[in-house]
């Protein structure tokens, strides 16, 4: 929370009234802005500031939202929104400033705070209208108007004379609460030009609601509004009246989001192979399905996962075993129905397959015999993509399944594949989404019959008989709706459809990459692949010679493909629920930015559920589970009655997932989840069957453990610690150190010990609350073999590579047990890399240094074990050269994880007839390591180094932006009892032209993209404004040239200070912006080392306006 206290007036406060200073009253003054920021906002929080001053009391301001918590709201009297606009609270900070209203706080509205939460409905009565309009176009927003006073019994307006005049911006309001408000003044309409609302036009009222109060005044616009004494007397008194003499949270109703501490996610299962989709059974087991074809069941007696069966499929592309669910009357009749692709050996090659089969609840078995073919969906098989597959049922037991449009999208730019050239069928989408004669790129729904067939409902998309048309469908459209879920109660459908990668929208082509979350209450046609998102239109593309034609038009589609068997005109298309792209979203920013795929959960009634005390809450009723596979994250969406969209908020935020495939809440309220996995088309430690479970009761004590060393010579002295460890009950807590097998248990919370025989100790700490709830968690010290280090140096600036031809670089390398570079190590041991990245990320430096760890290791590990009895780097012995291994597969998870089986399980036939013997004695993670170095050997760019000399530094040549990055990593040989361990070292050297929006610390700063401009603007919004860039090697410099922007009317211009250490740190250069500016700045410096420095904006004259833009800084030597 930004907090704006004066000290000298706290201490003169507290010497005043220090008896009474614990009870004193507070306000909240809360600015944050989604939508248009008014300037007026810094002095409305210094003229509340100052009325705290005047009237003892205490005042807060923030544009921090997650300050609207219970603990922190109970702490005011009254909370202001001041010129707020836009979604500012998610659901969960909604609920919480409800309750607070409820237990009697106050509400007061300033200007702008009328153009706030408009899905919010309990907010429109609250506040008593919404913004509408104000005056604008051929006149000024900002005008004089005659205000003409309504009641003078109420104190905000008993001061005001019956009329008078005031210059700000008068707003028109709609959805206006008349009656229920109190209105104290109005503004007349023909006292100035474009008022909306007539005769009566409201400027301020007031109410008593839900056991809180509520005061509203338009007034605020213009700065010099804080400074009018006939209207900071009307905020005053109407603050004061508003205000609450004591709170009681015993008659607030809403109900509050539980915290995320009160559910546990439990992993059932993991190292799974590309889980689909999960049904959980009425009696607890989880039936789950992998796309190789493996039907498993986790049974919640047993606690274990078992094969149930494995579906012969075809794995080629995305195909294979999809999707999975449970008849509604699973009791009775135990069937569970797949979604696959057959596999050659089906009379049938070219069709996916729903199918009905039993299942044997006692072997916990499919039975294969009594398979049911209920619809077949063709497919082609011949070249990717999309698949759909998910299975889900609504209330009246109609099958919903969901199928992609079996497109290939490569040959599109990544915009629409719509290519209508011959032998082009499998890039047409056209011929599939778009064709209502075709089962593909749809949502299909289907009545099962008890003899293994279906009917039709009614409602669908088109009646049964409707000539070039299939009755299947329910909704079309669709690119890959891989995951879908139906509202048992309304009959809703849901779904996630993943969009297209184009990067950039493209006049002649279409739109940019866009993703959707929608919502069928009707079946309906949306749109792809001649729209997307909010009905944006693709062009006609004639692919062969390259050139655009028209878009198509949304109201009257038209399927004009060669490749179209059905209806050629469309019904008009239906645009998306919530849509996205691959940048952050100036509809829903908390969906964040990157790779894109989402995905529906279900909706969650908490009265479809047994009363188990671990479901979870009421909270979460009538709430859409939203996720993201790409992303990991999952969203609660908030929805009124009719299913309209009101709010977010985002499910878990700090528990990772690791791609989220399906999930389905248990018959007891529990929810169980899958994850794919981290790595695509794989077997994956990370991917697993998990259940969350809610708990209302007393939880666990939360453990943070940490180790001053992890490894090193015996004797090793450790101090431990359990800094962080909380109980969120707020319970005493007992801990319990074990150190391993017959050492003394330590009870203190940071105790230290000393190991003096080397080996491998299991550390344990075990927390205890009062409760007897218990937490433990472990870390591992090795003993016996001491850490190497290893440092990287370079000749001249350490941060910059300027534009030099050579980068001299040394690397140094010392082992306690191995030695040095000079005697004992052999530089061979030493890993080395330099390579060339665009762009510049710090996580990139985090990523050397893992895999360059991994590829020391494997080197090591390969030269302990028997390997070299077999295999040589380049030349062919018993078994195949390292070289032609590298060579023979690609780099990947997949080849990696099948070359790792293959060393534990051993294997021949590849390379000749001699077999290469197992080793089941390595671990699979070693194997990996020792797999992923032997394909490194192939990648050029992984090529190791010499530890010192002269690199060609020539990658960067012609580019805008990057750096070079040398890592480092040595693994050493090994104790006898402790094995290899490893140590990497990275150093970047980047472009001596940085982007100002790169900066590490900031205040007061927005980005804006401009880009005639160049792209980012990092602009200063008030004098002292700042940022900041750290560890900058200022070794050579002599000039910093910044690219300055300020604009005549738009900004005022002021000076540029460079300042070391922090923003009142040292001036070492300066320069002036004057108001109109468009020339670089070049500031001279005479500073070396390494240092953090400080761009400070500078101009006490700014009265609230932005100082200038920033787009670059040079460092030049």
């Amino acid at each position: 929370m930004k907090r704006q206290f004066n000290p000298i007036l706290i201490l003169l406060l507290f010497f005043a009234t220090a008896s009474t200073f614990a009870q004193q009253r507070r306000i909240l003054v809360f600015s944050l802005t989604k939508g248009f920021h008014h300037n007026s906002i810094k002095e409305g929080n210094q003229f509340f500031i100052e009325l705290g001053r005047k009237q003892a009391i205490g005042v807060d301001t923030t544009t921090d939202a997650s300050k609207f918590n219970e603990a922190n709201l109970k702490n005011y009297a009254a909370v202001v929104f001041l010129s707020t606009t836009g979604d500012v609270l998610n659901p969960a900070q909604q609920a919480d400033f409800e309750r607070y209203i409820q237990a009697g706080g106050g509400y007061v509205g300033i200007h702008a705070a009328s153009d706030t939460e408009y899905n919010w409905p309990w907010y429109n009565d609250l506040m008593g209208g919404y913004f509408a309009s104000h005056p604008g176009g051929r006149v000024s927003n900002v005008q004089k108007g005659k205000m003409i006073t309504l009641d003078k019994t109420f104190p905000a307006s008993a001061h005001f004379p019956d009329t008078f005049e005031k210059t700000d911006e008068f707003y028109d309001f709609k959805s206006l609460k008349k009656d229920i408000l109190k209105f104290i003044v109005r503004v007349d309409e023909s006292s100035y030009e474009m008022g909306k609302m007539g005769e009566f036009h409201p400027m301020a009222w007031y109410h008593e609601f839900d056991g809180g109060k509520a005061f509203y005044s338009n007034y605020g616009h213009t700065p010099e509004t804080f400074s009018e004494p006939l209207i900071t007397e009307h905020f005053w008194q109407g603050l004061k009246w508003a205000m609450a003499t004591k709170l009681d949270y015993t008659k607030a109703r809403s109900v509050r989001a539980p915290e995320e501490n009160r559910f546990e996610r439990i992993t059932l299962a993991s190292n799974l192979n590309e889980p689909t989709e999960l049904t959980v059974l009425p009696n607890g087991k989880v039936l789950f399905v992998e796309r190789k074809g493996a039907l498993k069941v986790w049974n919640p007696t047993t606690k274990k996962v078992k094969v149930a069966g494995q579906m012969p499929v075809y794995t080629k592309f995305e195909y294979g075993l999809m999707g999975i669910g449970a008849d509604p009357n699973y009791e009775k009749n135990h069937w569970i129905y797949l979604y696959y692709t057959p596999d050659e050996t089906r009379e049938v090659t070219k069709d996916n397959f729903l199918a009905r089969f039993e299942y044997d609840d006692k072997k916990d078995t499919i039975v294969m015999s009594s398979e049911k073919v209920l619809l077949r969906v063709y497919v082609k098989r011949d070249e990717c993509c999309h698949t759909g597959g998910s299975i889900d049922w609504d209330g009246k037991g109609n099958l919903f399944l969901s199928t992609g449009d079996d497109t290939n999208p490569f040959a599109s730019e990544g915009f629409a594949p719509i290519d209508f050239g011959p032998g082009r069928e499998g890039w047409d989408a056209l011929r599939s989404s778009g064709n209502t004669n075709d089962l593909r790129g749809k949502v299909l729904r289907i009545k099962p019959q008890d003899n293994g067939t279906y009917t039709i409902p009614e409602g669908n998309l088109y009646p049964a008989g409707t000539e070039k048309t299939r009755p299947e469908i329910y909704a079309m459209g669709m690119r890959n709706p891989y995951r879908i879920a139906v509202d048992k109660r309304n009959g809703y459908l849901y779904w996630g459809d993943v969009g297209p990668d184009a990067g950039k929208a493209d006049p002649k082509r279409g739109p940019d990459g866009i993703v959707e979350f929608n919502q069928a209450r009707k079946p309906g046609f949306f749109g792809w692949p001649i729209f997307t998102g909010d009905n944006f239109a693709y062009n006609h593309y004639d692919f062969a010679k390259k050139e655009s034609g028209e878009k198509y038009d949304a109201a009257k589609p038209i399927n004009d493909s060669p490749n179209n068997t059905g209806l050629r005109e469309l019904m008009p298309a239906t645009k998306a629920w919530l849509y996205y792209g691959y940048g952050v979203s100036k509809l829903y920013p908390e969906f964040g930015k990157g790779g894109a795929n989402p995905m529906a959960g279900p909706v969650y009634y908490s009265e479809d559920y047994t009363k188990n005390p671990k479901r979870f809450p009421s909270y979460f009723d009538g709430k859409f589970f939203a996720y993201e596979w790409m992303r990991d994250w999952i969203y609660l969406v908030s929805m009124d009655k009719e299913g309209n969209y009101q709010g977010m908020e985002r499910f878990m935020p700090g528990t990772k997932f690791a791609h989220p495939m399906d999930m389905a809440f248990s018959k007891d309220g529990r929810l169980f989840v899958l994850d794919y996995g981290m790595n695509w088309f794989a077997q994956n430690e990370d991917a697993t069957l998990s259940v969350i479970e809610y708990n209302p009761g007393n939880r666990k004590p939360v453990i943070a453990l940490a180790a001053d060393k992890k490894a090193g010579a015996a004797p090793l002295a450790v101090a431990f610690s359990s800094a962080g460890t909380l109980d969120y009950d707020k319970d005493a807590m007992k801990y319990s150190w074990n150190f391993g097998k017959g050492l003394p248990v330590n009870t203190q919370p940071n105790p230290k010990f000393t190991f003096t025989k080397p080996g491998e100790y299991n550390v344990v700490l075990t927390v205890t609350d009062a409760a007897g709830n218990k937490s433990s968690q472990s870390t591992i010290v090795k003993v016996g073999n001491a850490l190497p280090t290893v440092n990287i140096s370079v000749k001249g600036n350490k941060t910059f590579f300027f534009d030099r031809d050579k980068i001299n670089y040394d690397v140094k390398v010392t082992d306690k047990e191995d030695g040095t570079l000079a005697k004992g190590i052999d530089p061979e041991d030493v890993v080395v890399n330099i390579n060339y990245l665009e762009g510049y990320d710090k996580t990139m430096l985090e990523q050397g240094h893992k895999e360059n760890m991994n590829f020391a290791a494997g080197k090591r590990l390969i030269d302990l074990s028997d390997c070299k009895a077999c295999h040589a780097i380049d030349k062919k012995s018993i078994g195949p050269a390292y070289m032609d291994v590298a060579k023979k597969y690609r780099r990947g998870q997949t080849a990696i994880n099948q070359l790792a089986e293959k060393v534990i399980k051993g294997g021949g036939g590849v390379w000749g007839e001699q077999a290469m013997a197992a080793h089941p004695q390595i671990p699979m993670s070693e194997a990996r390591d020792m797999v992923d170095y032997i394909l490194s050997l192939n990648d050029t760019r992984k090529a190791s180094q010499p530890v010192t000399g002269a690199y060609e530094a020539s990658a960067h040549k012609g580019k805008k932006e990057g750096a070079y990055i040398i890592q480092a990593t040595y693994t050493d040989k090994g104790g006898k009892v402790i094995g290899p361990l490893s140590t990497s070292q990275s150093l970047a050297l980047r472009s001596p032209k940085i982007k100002a929006v790169t900066y590490d610390e900031s205040k007061g700063v927005a980005k804006f993209n401009v880009e005639q401009l160049g792209g980012e603007l990092a602009i200063a919004s008030e004098n002292d404004s700042y940022i900041a860039f750290k560890d900058i090697d200022l070794t050579g410099i002599k000039t910093i040239i910044i690219g300055a922007f300020s604009q005549q009317g738009t900004t005022v211009g002021g000076t540029m200070e460079v300042r070391l250490g922090s923003p009142t740190g040292t001036v070492v250069g300066i320069a002036d912006v004057q108001e109109a500016n468009m020339n670089p700045l070049k500031i001279k410096v005479d500073v070396a080392g390494v240092q953090n420095i400080y761009f400070v904006f500078k101009n006490p004259k700014a009265e609230g306006k932005p100082l200038f833009g920033v787009n670059t800084i040079e460092f030049v030597d």
